[in-house]
């Protein structure tokens, strides 16, 4: 088990129940990244692969 798959499986026990929109999701990335902004550059690259899924490679 990787480090971040703690943080992983705490939110996916603590709030997996929930559903919440993109927006809502990028929404809370861009607050993080406003009061993180060293991690700018792993969130950017999160969400542009989150973005990217479905396309072709």
């Amino acid at each position: 088990m990787y480090f971040t798959d703690r943080g992983i499986e705490e939110l996916a026990s603590r709030r997996g129940e929930e559903e919440v929109s993109l927006e809502w999701l990028a929404d809370q990335l861009r607050a993080f990244v406003d009061l993180n902004p060293e991690f700018e550059v792993p969130v950017e690259r999160l969400a542009t692969w989150l973005a990217r899924l479905d396309d072709d490679e």
